[in-house]
């Protein structure tokens, strides 16, 4: 098997009190651009800009009326200057400074300074404390690159980024702290989702697991295709069979501080892992199958949260389960028209085998509800082509059984620049997924992101549960704000929103509790 070459890392961030123009070394300042108050007024600068220009004896305000500057969001003005080590100025617009706004900044910034040493901004300066979070995690994921040159990749991101300008520095590092965590998670999912799939096999992906859990202080179980056959994981065997790399299902599991960590609720976190997928039998056309190392992106974002957890403060029991196989062609291929027996013993009847990710999930579903007693249960997976053609490409999908819990995933997306949309589970189509040999039938067709939806509800029981669609939004097609092009590595951000809340799970803890005593 291949090795990676060396990649590049997220930029270092330090904070200052100090003024940009008075920080020793640097090579690029990056000063706030505000849209105009009114019509009758030309754009304004922001804190260090005035000093900066007395210090290079530049007109600022003069540059920016020539080149008809705005101030809107992310808008950069490039000024040349040669004073000592600086040899750049950048005039970054924030437009209306919301943690939008400010978030599509540090990403603007991030581009313009690649290949530099350094950069010392006090954009982050006039943001309040969700700003300047969005801040920093829009300039680590606007840096994101990967590369397999035999020369090395074609651009680095800047080395050091200097918050400056800052009152109270130290009041700040913990908000720093919690930034690049998130921005972290951000990182690492859009990492393991574009690693190449002659690389990422369901043995390595597993290992990356084992170490990250290493790393970060989580328990650890794998699996092996042995295991998975003695346990009754027929959906993950049955998906993984024509693979030369057998499947694996792994374990992580979370626990924050706490006299008695076993009286806290419990989150369990489902990923699918599809770490290549041909469709199988049912094989897809060429094209179709140019993105799908990227199949395993709800794994690589349920591991990169589970990593973050406790850098965030996550205040309640979270397990993370991560489904893998490669969904191959060969001889012992899945066919359609088989039936297969899922973990706890329901039955799938496949009539496409390019609907793989569902019987992978059920896997780990059936055995999250009958093993592990959660009281939230959350699945993440680029399921469906289906939602791409519901909700386009910038705004991912989720299904929920439970109110609380949908409320809490749609207001998480939103602050987290993750935005995700509710769609429905219509009861009316259960009989698209009826099948007349089995218990299912994992071929619905039509409206199809909801009959995929459907069909896993079955392997929730009546846990509060919540399944995240992100087939939408797994690729950006271009460099778009902090999206880099290609994997997105979409829905890190968003968990560790929620699940940095002071209670994530209580109001849904409550709703199930009261069904229960309905139910009595």
């Amino acid at each position: 098997m291949p090795s990676l070459p060396a990649q590049v890392s997220p930029p270092e961030f330090a904070i200052s009190a100090n003024l940009p123009h008075e920080i020793n070394g640097v090579e690029v300042l990056a000063l706030p651009v505000l849209p105009a108050p009114d019509e009758d007024s030309s754009v304004v600068l922001g804190p260090g800009a005035e000093e900066a220009a007395e210090a290079l004896g530049i007109d600022l305000l003069a540059v920016l009326e020539t080149t008809g500057a705005t101030g809107r969001t992310g808008e950069v003005t490039r000024v040349p200057v040669v004073e000592g080590e600086l040899a750049l100025v950048l005039l970054v617009g924030v437009g209306q400074q919301t943690a939008t706004d400010f978030r599509r900044a540090g990403a603007a910034l991030a581009r313009a300074v690649k290949d530099r040493a350094s950069v010392a901004s006090s954009i982050s300066a006039i943001a309040e404390d969700d700003g300047f979070e969005a801040f920093v995690v829009g300039t680590m994921l606007g840096s994101f690159g990967f590369h397999w040159r035999s020369a090395g990749p074609k651009e680095r991101p800047v080395r050091q980024v200097v918050l400056a300008g800052v009152a109270d520095a130290d009041a700040l590092r913990p908000a720093l702290a919690t930034a690049l965590a998130i921005g972290g998670a951000g990182w690492r999912a859009r990492m393991l989702a574009t690693v190449p799939s002659n690389v990422k096999n369901p043995a390595w992906l597993a290992d990356q697991a084992v170490e990250v859990a290493g790393l970060s202080g989580l328990e650890v179980k794998v699996w092996d295709e042995d295991d998975l056959a003695e346990q009754g994981f027929g959906g993950l065997l049955a998906v993984g069979r024509a693979s030369t790399t057998p499947p694996r299902l792994v374990q992580l599991e979370y626990s924050p501080v706490s006299d008695s960590p076993e009286e806290l609720p419990r989150l369990v976190l489902v990923g699918k892992g599809i770490t290549f997928d041909t469709g199988g039998l049912s094989i897809k056309p060429a094209e179709g199958m140019v993105n799908m190392k990227r199949d395993m992106t709800g794994a690589a974002v349920v591991l990169a949260t589970m990593a973050a957890l406790s850098d965030v403060g996550c205040p309640v029991r979270v397990t993370g389960l991560l489904a893998i196989a490669e969904n191959a062609v060969g001889g012992d291929a899945m066919r359609p028209g088989d039936v297969i027996r899922h973990f706890g013993g329901r039955t799938s009847e496949v009539n496409n085998t390019d609907a793989e990710g569902r019987l992978v999930l059920a896997d780990a579903m059936a055995y999250a509800v009958a093993e592990l007693a959660p009281d939230v249960l959350v699945d993440v997976a680029t399921l469906t082509g289906a939602m791409k053609v519901a909700l386009g490409v910038q705004t991912g999908g989720f299904f929920a059984n439970d109110q609380a819990l949908a409320d809490k995933v749609s207001a998480a997306g939103d602050a987290a620049g993750e935005p995700v949309w509710r769609m429905p589970l219509v009861a009316d189509y259960e009989e698209k997924i009826a099948s007349k040999v089995a218990d299912g039938d994992n071929a619905a067709g039509g409206a199809g992101a909801i009959t995929a939806a459907l069909f896993l509800q079955h392997f929730a029981g009546d846990v509060p549960w919540a399944h995240l669609d992100i087939a939408s939004v797994g690729d950006s097609a271009s460099d778009r704000h902090e999206w880099t092009a290609g994997p997105t590595g979409f829905g890190a951000r968003l968990l560790l929103q929620w699940l940095r809340s002071e209670a994530p799970l209580d109001d849904i803890a409550r709703d199930r509790a009261a069904r229960d005593r309905a139910a009595r």
